[in-house]
């Protein structure tokens, strides 16, 4: 695992931008960013992950290859990018997500990478591109490469369903893409 800035991570998503979009195109989709928490502690980092961030906000690369495949969001990893939020050790649902929940530093760093990472390879910030798991487990951007496993049907993976303790269901994904939007709106990562 290695420390990366957000400048690092543009020039890592600029070098897999071609092989990251060939393997998108195989499957007839443009590439993902799939947003996903380990379930473990702050400061445990998984090799699940192509991005890692930790409870203070510090983001960590397990490999600076990104069109390496990871497996981490089911039948989905080929053409996609998977960050990890380090948190939700022992969450149950949706009014209890642990001893430790996202914290606004992950959250404000995952904004910050999914802005970067959508300059970078050329995506709009929307539900077609940019996923919880627990959307993407239940398909919610009409493509069906699996069964429904999410908290729509059989609850297997609900990552992110909500980001803060009595959230309304299911709207983790809109504040993490609205959070990215704004900062693309912002300007402040364009020159990084």
């Amino acid at each position: 695992m290695q420390e990366v800035t957000l400048s690092q991570i543009k020039k890592m998503a600029r070098n897999s931008y071609n092989s990251l979009w060939a393997l998108a195109k195989q499957y007839g989709r443009d590439v993902k960013l799939y947003c996903h928490w380990t379930a473990g502690h702050y400061d445990q980092l998984f090799e699940d992950y192509h991005i890692l961030i930790k409870g203070d906000g510090r983001v960590y690369v397990s490999t600076p290859n990104f069109t390496e495949v990871k497996a981490s969001t089911y039948m989905r990893n080929s053409g996609s990018i998977s960050i990890g939020l380090c948190c939700a050790y022992n969450a149950i649902g949706t009014n209890n997500l642990g001893n430790e929940p996202p914290t606004e530093a992950q959250l404000n760093a995952l904004a910050q990478v999914v802005c970067v990472l959508a300059d970078a390879l050329d995506l709009t910030i929307d539900l077609q591109r940019v996923m919880t798991h627990a959307e993407a487990a239940d398909n919610l951007d009409n493509i069906y490469p699996h069964e429904a496993y999410g908290p729509d049907s059989t609850c297997e993976r609900w990552d992110l369903y909500v980001v803060h303790e009595g959230d309304n269901a299911g709207t983790g994904g809109n504040i993490i893409r609205g959070n990215a939007n704004w900062y693309r709106a912002s300007g402040q990562l364009k020159n990084l």
